[in-house]
This record gives structure tokens, C-alpha cells and sequence, in this order.
């Protein structure tokens, strides 16, 4: 049985369900695509949770599929800020408790705002971290957006 995360168990205390799929991690590729691979679901599906700072607003998440890219001035000027940046990988673990490959949109150590890709309502399930390495969360679209109160909006390009 896959071990709860922070995650998991937000969702748990918001009565949403949601499937725990574990495998196996290399480290030397945290990608969404091997992500994918290993868990059986189409890249779009898998949604990586970037971290960034908005020069009005401070630290704000993004959620979009793995195979895109965030777009920084989409995602600035959805959140109201003039700028935005993607903050270093030495600032993601204090800010929100997970390290690079395991950051989940969910049970972060402050709640910081969310802002999702979005064509993410045009699917049935999608996969999100769950909060370490090698193990994802598999929800609806819908119960993602109601745990976490996000925004949606047009904030990823083709890689």
C-alpha cells in the first residue's frame, strides 16, 4: 500500500477521491514523460507543479501538462502581476516542503495560489504529484480545482 503523503491526506480531510500510484524512480530523469511512461497515462494528463514568484504577489504555483512549458507572461498577467520568474531550485524545498520531481499542488507548507492549465477541464483524469518521488496522485480535474481553490488559464506553449 502507498504511503500517505500531505498530499493524500488533504484530500482525504476533504472527503476526494483519489487513486496513490507508486513506481519506480531514477533519478537521473524526473521528467513528466518518464512519469508518464511508468504510471501508463498520456503526458498531457501528467501535470508537473512549477513554483514561482510574481513580483506583486510573491510565491504562486503553476500546474500545467508535461509535455508543455510554462509561459511566464500568461501566467503573469492571470495572477495580476507585472513580472513573473520561476524561483531557484535551492528556494522550492523551504518554500513548499517537497524537493524538484516531487512537488505536488497540494499540501504545501503555506498555501500559496494555484493557477492550472486550462485545458486540464477538458480531462477525465488527470496526475498530479503526490508530495515525494515516485508516487502520483490520480483525481478529477474538478476535485483538483476544489481542493485548491485554483485559477484557471491559458499559461502553457509547446515545448
Amino acid at each position: 500500500m502507498p504511503r500517505k503523503t500531505n498530499a493524500a491526506r488533504l484530500l482525504d480531510q476533504l472527503k476526494i477521491p483519489y487513486e496513490l500510484k507508486e513506481y519506480m524512480v531514477d533519478e537521473s530523469d524526473l521528467s513528466a514523460g518518464t512519469v508518464a511512461e511508468k504510471i501508463g497515462f498520456p503526458i498531457r494528463q501528467v501535470y508537473k507543479t512549477l513554483v514561482a514568484k510574481g513580483d506583486k504577489t510573491g510565491v504562486i504555483l503553476a500546474c500545467i501538462p508535461g509535455n508543455q512549458e510554462l509561459d511566464l507572461k500568461s501566467l503573469a498577467s492571470l495572477s495580476g502581476n507585472k513580472k513573473v520568474e520561476m524561483v531557484a531550485l535551492k528556494e522550492v524545498q523551504p518554500l513548499t516542503g517537497y524537493i524538484r520531481g516531487g512537488v505536488s499542488p497540494l499540501g504545501t507548507r503555506k498555501k500559496y495560489p494555484l493557477y492550472v492549465e486550462g485545458e486540464i477541464e477538458q480531462l477525465e483524469r488527470i496526475s498530479i504529484s503526490a508530495g515525494i518521488r515516485g508516487c502520483q496522485i490520480i483525481l478529477s480535474p474538478a476535485d483538483l480545482i476544489r481542493a485548491t481553490e485554483a485559477q484557471l488559464g491559458s499559461i502553457s506553449k509547446d515545448e
